[in-house]
């Protein structure tokens, strides 16, 4: 239910948007810090923005905000920096165009929390062949990515199903990034470990394509981690 605008309101309003509570659906864009009163009011706007975190100079990271993702159930820190790097793949439609990675982003993370049951979306981040990296549960929020292992690794998911075919390029280069900006933020450590989940469990995920492409990149190891 969207709550009644009022002066105080006035930043989100002059975004085009309204003051809701995140337990109603956002079909564009969220902003925080636009609206007063309980923590979980957000702006919402009627279209998505795109715009970027700052969070790496070389990739475009697309917040949480921006996406528009429902708040989450619960949260824990995670240990960093991080000693694993997991990469999945959804296993679901491919995304080329900004509005659609975000409508992708929106579903994916309404399955994980509403048919999973999980606290919130299960990647840290997530790519699509826009070549956007979206925050997931971002670099210090424990996933639900790698049983067994999301406590001491975070995990990059790209968007489609990449069995027959890798990403495009595009998608590859910001995943790589993804990783080195990690490590320049303290957050992954510099003697890290790559792995595809298939290496930690019996699963076809990443995808053969894409599992041919990242056991060519540094710090590969198809071995689980201990």
């Amino acid at each position: 239910m969207i709550s009644l605008i009022n002066a105080s309101d006035q930043p989100c309003i002059d975004l085009g948007g309204n003051c809701q509570d995140d337990s109603s659906t956002c079909s564009g864009s969220y902003y925080s810090g636009k609206c007063t009163g309980s923590h979980s009011r957000r702006c919402c706007t009627r279209t998505v923005v795109e715009h970027v975190t700052g969070d790496c100079s070389n990739i475009r990271i697309i917040s949480r905000d921006i996406w528009g993702a429902r708040s989450p159930k619960g949260t824990s820190n995670i240990h960093l920096p991080v000693p694993n790097f997991f990469i999945h793949h959804t296993a679901g439609k491919h995304c080329t165009t900004f509005s659609a990675c975000i409508s992708r982003m929106k579903s994916i993370q309404n399955s994980h929390m509403d048919e999973n049951g999980w606290a919130d979306i299960g990647y840290s981040f997530l790519v699509g062949e826009d070549g956007n990296v979206y925050e997931g549960r971002g670099w210090d929020r424990v996933g639900s990515h790698t049983k067994g292992y999301n406590r001491i690794g975070l995990a990059a998911s790209f968007m489609g199903n990449f069995m027959m075919d890798a990403p495009n390029s595009t998608a590859l280069d910001a995943v790589k990034e993804l990783i080195q900006c990690g490590i320049r933020k303290g957050k992954v450590s510099h003697t890290y470990a790559l792995f595809g989940h298939s290496d930690v469990k019996n699963t076809e995920c990443p995808g053969t394509a894409l599992y041919n492409v990242i056991k060519t990149w540094p710090r590969f190891h198809a071995h689980s981690p201990k």
